[in-house]
């Protein structure tokens, strides 16, 4: 009996142990994503001999950084490794939650992107991917109805209005243009680039500019009619995809991981996407938004040896390569845009490079998040009918002029 109760203690201590040893990285997003993390993750372990425990996170970018937020404000130990939405390095910087970075060769990454991971010459995190907003578009709508792929908004508008009028004969729910305009990040990222294509920018909230860009946001639901009625409701990257991808849209606004869904053997639009840079205002310029997401160690981990093999794992060319060919996410690294398999497997990298040539960032100040929390419910009473886009834009100004005294 006593033997019995002996190797009883001992597994219980063992099994406790060994959970305890287990490494922990959170990433969150679609399926198809989290499948292909599992992969990933299981060649880092038979590689370095390391557990590794994927704590799996929402596919939404607010509730993922909340989660995060909570653990880390609490100085929890796990996760030891995780990813953050570009918008949110800064701020988790400020917080003292990411352990500085030693030993890490930044040289290969796109400095255009890196500049947010640092705080002075210190490095605290590195991208995963980058990414910018793009324009998909039904190149067989596009030629059966004789439009070009729109450079402008107003172009985009003329084809969307004759091309609805007509599929609404085959299909009643058919919209021409979908984008997310529900209340969260992504509707920031949306109204940016309209906003900076009509001149206008987060710096000066209630400008001429800023009026012109959300009011068309507006009309796009409520007077043209050419966005569906529940772009403020509901529609995120996901619900925007799958609406596109179901065939009932001409154009959408999204990220690049949704060409290789578009593309699946099983997708009712397969060989019939293209992809083009967002249009611009007429007299404008182009603008997309700068997303992506960066890899970070917890300052609060206690395995910071293991989490940075891990990370170097993450950043390292071959599984940048990997998650570039497995979920066309666009490489962060500049040495992995020239790779031969890449291109051909790939070739429509080169469209997505051209597009984020446009790319601009959110603002890099330490209370973006906040300031992204005072503006998004303005733009998203607009867009529902609620409040007019010049009430809307003076409101967030005012509370906006409060935010930044506060931090000052």
């Amino acid at each position: 009996m006593k033997v019995l109760l002996f190797l009883v203690l001992f597994t219980l201590i063992f099994s406790c142990k060994k959970k305890e040893e287990q490494l922990t990285i959170a990433v969150g997003g679609t399926p198809e994503e989290i499948r292909y993390w599992s992969q990933i993750i299981e060649e880092f372990e038979k590689k370095e001999g390391i557990e590794v425990k994927i704590l799996r996170q929402p596919a939404d970018t607010d509730l993922r950084r909340h989660g995060l937020a909570v653990s880390l404000s609490a100085k929890e130990k796990d996760p030891d490794v995780f990813l953050m939405d570009i918008a949110w390095v800064g701020f988790f910087i400020k917080s003292g939650w990411l352990e500085k970075l030693r030993d890490i060769d930044s040289s290969p990454f796109i400095e255009k992107v890196l500049f947010v991971d640092k705080k002075g010459e210190d490095l605290y995190a590195l991208p995963l991917f980058v990414d910018c907003g793009l324009l998909y578009y039904r190149k067989d709508l596009l030629e059966k109805y004789n439009c070009s792929v729109p450079s402008t908004w107003e172009q985009l508008l003329e084809c969307s209005l004759k091309v609805q009028r007509q599929e609404r004969k085959r299909d009643p729910k058919f919209y021409a243009f979908v984008w997310q305009g529900a209340q969260y990040e992504g509707l920031m990222c949306v109204f940016l680039e309209f906003s900076t294509s009509a001149g206008g920018s987060l710096d000066d909230l209630d400008s001429a500019a800023n009026l012109k860009a959300l009011s068309f946001m507006r009309d796009l639901i409520r007077v043209y009619a050419i966005s569906p009625p529940n772009t403020y409701t509901e529609m995120k990257e996901e619900e925007v995809r799958r609406f596109f991808q179901a065939g009932k849209a001409l154009f959408e606004r999204n990220w690049s991981y949704a060409w290789i869904l578009h593309n699946m053997e099983n997708s009712p639009v397969k060989g019939k996407v293209g992809i083009a840079p967002l249009p611009a205002f007429k007299g404008g310029k182009r603008a997309s938004c700068l997303g992506g997401w960066h890899v970070g160690i917890s300052a609060f981990s206690d395995k910071k040896e293991e989490a940075l093999k891990l990370l170097k794992f993450l950043v390292s060319y071959e599984t940048q390569k990997k998650l570039a060919l497995n979920l066309g996410w666009n490489p962060s690294r500049r040495d992995v845009y020239e790779d031969k398999e890449l291109l051909k497997k790939f070739p429509q990298i080169k469209k997505i490079k051209e597009a984020c040539e446009y790319a601009i960032p959110r603002p890099s100040v330490s209370y973006y998040i906040q300031m992204s929390e005072v503006i998004r419910p303005y733009i998203n009473a607009v867009l529902a009918g609620r409040l007019n886009p010049l009430e809307a834009l003076t409101k967030a100004q005012r509370e906006l002029n409060l935010l930044e005294r506060t931090y000052r």
